[in-house]
């Protein structure tokens, strides 16, 4: 007999809809929650899952936010709830932020492997090369 089982991680995008001002960038974005998880397939057919996790990541930023677990269900069960700052722990910063510096708005790019911040509309960072 065969036996065709598994253990794998799974990423389920949760559907949560709310514009927000970003604590990081300073911008309008909105709140990307999903959740991720270990399951048990056996024949390709996922059977039961465990340790599931909350997120959320900016779309304005990336930053990316660990989601209190209570509050991660209840989107998950369809309930109508608001994401506050208090349930969020950040957990990457996010490659952009802009303000007002000098009098005038400025938008900087941060690279995510050396850190460097410019103001110029590169692709790619000057310093390592890395795409921003």
């Amino acid at each position: 007999m065969i036996f065709i089982g598994g253990i794998s991680q799974g990423q389920k995008i949760l559907d949560y809809v709310k514009t927000v001002i970003c604590d990081r960038c300073g911008r309008y974005g909105r709140y990307q929650v999903m959740m991720t998880y270990m399951y048990f397939s056996f024949f390709f057919i996922p059977l039961f899952k465990w340790n599931k996790k909350f997120y959320v990541k900016m779309t304005c930023c990336g930053a990316v936010y660990e989601l209190d677990p209570e509050v991660g269900r209840a989107i998950l069960a369809g309930q109508d709830v608001d994401i506050t700052g208090k349930d969020l722990t950040l957990i990457q910063e996010g490659n952009s932020r802009s303000g007002y510096e000098n009098g005038a708005y400025k938008t900087w790019k941060k690279c995510s492997r050396c850190g460097y911040e410019t103001e110029e509309d590169f692709d790619f960072c000057p310093k390592c090369g890395n795409r921003l």
